[in-house]
């Protein structure tokens, strides 16, 4: 099953699966890499492990959906199966998601419902919840809003700082984003 991540920066989730994909504890191939920041870190992990990477600029087309169409017939003429959004902080439009339906993934740091949005640890930490999360979902046209594939709760305890929560909580992704790509990929087998 080919699969094309989707990149904005540092890419630990990336190397993740990459590292997961290494062990041949999952049966897919990172066919492709898309990112639209020339500046990721996430592109040197890409190149490190010879995965093709697709780099385009959201700011050279006239709107979001100009921008998808490419990417889209991209993904098309690569036989994706899968797109895997790790850390790509772009809202995909009703385009993509219909071009796609049911095999977009995306990882969010809550336990969604809770704490939607691109800076869901910092907000939770200030709420001064007990608990938080990591929350893999499919992605429908609404934001972190579809059926969720996995969660796993995270506890904020007393003398987490920022930091360490967000270090906590990105290691918990690590581990259940392959878990819920397998899960994604043997339910559509």
């Amino acid at each position: 099953m080919n699969l094309a991540v989707f990149c904005s920066g540092f890419g630990s989730n990336f190397q993740a699966i990459i590292d997961v994909l290494a062990r041949k504890k999952l049966d897919a191939r990172i066919a492709l890499m898309v990112c639209d920041n020339p500046k990721a870190f996430a592109l040197k992990r890409a190149h490190r492990h010879g995965i093709p990477v697709v780099l385009i600029s959201p700011g050279l087309f006239e709107n979001r959906q100009a921008y998808e169409k490419v990417i889209v017939g991209i993904l098309k003429s690569q036989d994706i199966g899968f797109v895997v959004l790790a850390g790509f902080m772009r809202i995909l439009t009703p385009y993509f998601v219909k071009a796609y339906r049911g095999r977009i993934l995306n990882i969010h740091p809550s336990y969604l419902p809770s704490f939607k949005g691109a800076h869901a640890i910092r907000d939770a930490f200030e709420a001064k919840v007990k608990t938080t999360g990591v929350t893999v979902h499919i992605v429908t046209e609404k934001l972190d809003s579809g059926p969720i594939l996995l969660q796993k709760k995270v506890n904020v305890l007393k003398n987490d700082t920022l930091e360490s929560l967000e270090k906590r909580i990105h290691a918990v992704e690590h581990t259940l984003y392959p878990q819920a790509i397998k899960k994604l990929i043997s339910r559509k087998s």
